[in-house]
């Protein structure tokens, strides 16, 4: 077989690793994909920077478009990020019969299926694994090597930044403010960290994952997005006593009636794995009807953890080329004609169990009052922890924690508690998950 030729666009942290992967492990590619696959042209703005990684063993443009027009070029990488000029090369790649490779969660989760598509008319492949948890293969693992099994639900750390800010302020104590700025200087946070710290990276990546799951288009905007840069130091040490961890998790679940999609900080019991999962670390757990619970553990970015599946799509692609485009796998694992309209759930359907941390004036007579609001609501105590107040202070923390209820009743009874005078500002709420 013929070599492949790849076309790279964007020569930074992942393509300068996926560069060296596809050099230093050129025999063992060559021998899994049944043909040798070469990096033959590099776009990047800066060719210095490019010519500097890879030297004279492929052709340096600054010009992108020359990439995804070449002839020669059978594959080509995106590795630019963004929703604009991506999404533009990506297409025009694919309007030239060219397969695609791409580490894009955001242009996925935001135009994937527009871009599955085009690619489908065309009969060409989009790869994506280095999209959702870096060098994890949960992509090939939902779309693959769980194909046997009808997906109850997809609970994850996918952003490692996140996890890293968490993980810190339980360990040390300190206020998310100071373990941000050591995330930033320790380059695992962005200048402007938004993405990460308020939930829209995780659930890019949760959005593609239970369309994948699930069968559905994938629809980003639907999900229920939360962060984590209003968590305090008080939450954190108080779910601890209580045997629980927080973690920044993205849901997906099925329901009788439709699929959940959220993303936010989730008290999880301390015994669990995942709870366990610490620093830049990824895991997601999977549950499917036949093989019950899986998980799947690893480097959510980097350098090379990221080539790592960058280059096991380029193997992927190479072994499917002289398949008939209609009997290779489904982006989305199923067929295109098959995928469920099966609706989002709004986030007031949603059910779980609650933390409730309240401030209120310690004087008889407030809890039996919060208690009968939250009855009216049907929503029943699990566990009630009151603090004892500080030394000259007339203001005591409760802590709650619920059995299951509707989003929309907690959202009822909060409404109600923080309008009592005895209760002092707003009430703190964080969903809870047994994942069982």
């Amino acid at each position: 077989m013929k070599p492949i030729n790849v076309g790279l666009l964007g020569i930074g942290t992942v393509g300068s690793g996926t560069f060296k992967v596809l050099q230093r492990n050129s025999e063992e590619i060559s021998r899994r994909a049944g043909c040798a696959i070469r990096m033959t042209v590099v776009a990047d703005k800066d060719t210095a920077r490019a010519k500097a990684v890879v030297g004279d063993a492929a052709r340096v443009t600054a010009d992108a478009n020359e990439v995804v027009n070449s002839p020669d070029v059978d594959i080509v990488v995106e590795l630019i990020g963004g929703y604009g000029i991506a999404k533009e090369l990506i297409l025009k790649a694919i309007a030239n019969g060219k397969h695609v490779v791409t580490a894009n969660k955001a242009l996925l989760a935001l135009h994937g299926n527009e871009i599955f598509a085009a690619a489908r008319a065309k009969g060409v492949m989009v790869a994506f694994e280095a999209a959702v948890g870096g060098g994890i293969p949960i992509i090939k693992s939902l779309r693959e090597g769980l194909t046997a099994n009808r997906i109850e639900w997809i609970a994850g750390i996918i952003n490692g930044t996140s996890n890293f800010i968490l993980s810190e302020m339980r360990a040390k104590g300190a206020a998310f403010a100071d373990v941000l700025k050591e995330a930033q200087r320790m380059g695992y946070a962005e200048a402007d960290p938004t993405f990460d710290i308020e939930g829209v990276d995780a659930a890019h990546k949760l959005s593609i994952m239970a369309a994948i799951g699930f069968g559905i288009p994938v629809q980003f905007e639907k999900a229920h997005v939360e962060g984590i840069s209003k968590l305090t130091q008080d939450d954190i040490r108080y779910a601890e006593e209580l045997g629980y961890r927080i973690k920044l998790l993205g849901i997906a679940k099925r329901k009788a009636t439709g699929f959940e999609l959220r993303v936010h900080p989730t008290l999880i019991p301390s015994s669990q794995l995942i709870a366990n999962v610490e620093g830049v670390m990824n895991a997601i757990l999977v549950k499917g009807d036949a093989v019950g619970q899986t998980m799947y553990y690893g480097a959510g970015a980097g350098s090379e953890p990221t080539a790592s599946a960058v280059v096991a799509d380029l193997v992927d692609v190479a072994r499917m080329l002289t398949a008939d485009p209609q009997n290779r796998v489904p982006h989305l694992a199923f067929q295109h004609d098959q995928l469920s309209a099966v609706p989002i759930l709004p986030m007031g359907e949603v059910e779980t169990s609650y933390y409730l941390r309240l401030r209120v004036v310690d004087k008889a007579g407030v809890l039996a009052d919060i208690t009968r609001i939250l009855a009216d609501q049907d929503i029943s105590i699990e566990a009630l922890v009151q603090k004892e107040p500080h030394a000259g202070e007339q203001h005591v923390d409760i802590i709650m924690l619920t059995h299951l209820t509707q989003e929309k009743k907690i959202d009822a009874a909060i409404q109600r508690i923080e309008a009592l005078p005895v209760v002092d500002g707003k009430i703190t709420r964080i969903r809870m998950e047994a994942l069982q």
